[in-house]
């Protein structure tokens, strides 16, 4: 059985079903989808964020700081060509955050699985049958 299974459900959509729940994924109008989900490219963006935003979110929550004003947000500079470049992560500390965690939630946000992946990047090898 696959880890992933891709499926094409019409138009630009692909749909990626793993562990019994599915990601599906549009284009814009512009490149011929119908706008009604998220590009891979962007998917892959929120990939980390989220995994930051978790890492980021556990720390808090094993240290006993409530997270209810806690804030994240990611920003990216682009190049020339429009490619990201820098992702720039902004996390809003809780109002009660402790100052003797600062270095460590600085660090921690760092110590993302996505991150490391992108780090030390996989192998790709495709299989056409």
């Amino acid at each position: 059985m696959a880890d992933i299974k891709v499926t094409f459900p019409g138009g630009k959509k692909v749909a990626t079903e793993m562990r019994g729940l599915t990601a599906m994924t549009d284009q814009p109008e512009s490149a011929g989808g119908d706008n009604s989900a998220l590009t891979p490219s962007e998917m892959f963006f929120c990939s980390i964020a989220s995994c930051t935003g978790i890492t980021i979110l556990s720390f808090c929550q094993n240290k006993g700081i409530d997270t209810s004003d806690l804030k994240m947000e990611v920003n990216f500079e682009r190049d020339k060509d429009g490619k990201v470049a820098k992702i720039i992560t902004e996390v809003t500390r809780p109002k009660n955050f402790p100052e003797i965690y600062m270095g460590a939630i600085e660090h921690i946000a760092g110590t993302c699985t996505v991150k490391k992946y992108i780090e030390n990047p996989p192998t790709f090898e495709i299989i056409v049958k």
